[in-house]
């Protein structure tokens, strides 16, 4: 009888786990298009959908988004991939850094390895290069970049799907995931199912990005604070979602207990980003400064609109023999200064 359930339970099991990815990629001539690739084009390009509607909405210069791209995706990509290589460097310095690995392997980030924690760290670097070029403040932009940033891990999360990598151990589990042969861990057999790691971040992920949107339209977060949100939200699904993984990673003694590299990193990025966020919080709250812009960018656009200004006032002042009818229409005083983050179209917000 109990043979009888266990049969039936495995049955079910196999009839409902995830498959095998039956296509990675495709190639035109001699060009291989990796599927993991465009996992992760998808996942930049949602982001800078997501981003730029955001950035609009919170008075982010008209075209300043591409500006910090061209800067943030370069540095994030090389970034990521600078963390996963040595974090992860047996396969390219080969053990112990013996000399025995292929470095040729490096710039193959198609055959996967990208550390998000690279990946964030260099590009907001290169998004802090783009904002000053664009007069912008950095704090602004990873405010309104955070949930498009989350947005992309979960898309990008599927190219491990694609390269089967970074699953789980095995489970019975019904949404277990079949491996082929060739990626299987030695030691199982070939009908083992493993966890589907890339499946829960992928789904904590879009739930981080509802619940940043949420939040942020409910409490309108400025100065970084949205951005350490996001960090606490995501490092808080990697801490557990790492423990699952078997794939091979540096691990770290601390305190006497053993862990991977990565499960360490989340908990450090997790407390740090808390202590910043609570400090941000409780500090400075009387101050108030919504302008996406920095002083400088502010003077420069507070001149450009008292410029214009003045020349719409000579005209509509020869177009009316002399008289200033236009001012006065519109309510204002004679001699009232615009301040600079009213000539930036700021408006006060709580």
């Amino acid at each position: 009888m109990i043979a009888t359930l266990l049969s039936s339970h495995l049955s079910t099991a196999l009839t409902t786990a995830i498959p095998a990815p039956t296509w990675s990629g495709f190639s035109i001539g001699p060009l291989r298009i990796h599927a993991y690739a465009l996992c992760i084009l998808a996942g930049i390009i949602a982001a800078l959908w997501l981003t730029n509607v955001r950035w609009k909405r919170r008075g982010g210069p008209e075209g300043s988004i591409w500006d910090i791209a061209i800067w943030a995706i370069p540095f994030g990509i090389i970034g990521g991939r600078l963390y996963h290589v040595f974090s992860s460097p047996d396969a390219y310095f080969g053990p112990g850094f013996n000399g025995h690995g292929n470095l040729a392997l490096i710039p193959q980030i198609w055959l996967g390895g990208l550390g998000i924690w690279g990946a964030v760290v260099l590009g907001v670097l290169g998004a802090w290069i783009g904002c000053r070029r664009a007069g912008v403040k950095i704090s602004s932009f990873i405010d309104a970049a955070a949930p498009g940033i989350l947005l992309a891990q979960a898309m990008g999360r599927w190219g491990n799907y694609f390269n089967q990598e970074l699953f789980g151990g095995p489970t019975t589990l019904p949404w277990g995931l079949h491996v082929d042969p060739a990626f299987m861990p030695p030691g199982n057999a070939a009908d083992t199912l493993f966890q589907p790691t890339f499946l829960y971040e992928s789904i904590w992920d879009v739930l981080g990005v509802a619940a940043l949107l949420l939040i942020d339209r409910k409490l309108r977060l400025t100065r970084g604070r949205l951005f350490l949100l996001y960090a606490m939200i995501y490092t808080a699904g990697r801490f557990w979602i790492e423990m699952l993984r078997i794939d091979a990673a540096e691990h770290i003694t601390i305190f006497g207990i053993t862990a991977r590299l990565n499960v360490w990193t989340a908990l450090l990025v997790f407390s740090c980003s808390l202590i910043l966020f609570l400090v941000l919080t409780f500090t400075r709250r009387g101050v108030v400064d919504d302008s996406v812009l920095l002083p400088k960018a502010r003077l420069h656009a507070a001149a450009a609109g008292g410029a214009t200004a003045a020349t719409d006032d000579d005209g509509a002042a020869a177009a009316d023999d002399g008289t200033s009818a236009a001012g006065e229409e519109s309510g204002d005083e004679p001699g009232a200064e615009t301040s600079p983050g009213d000539a930036a179209g700021d408006s006060p917000k709580s």
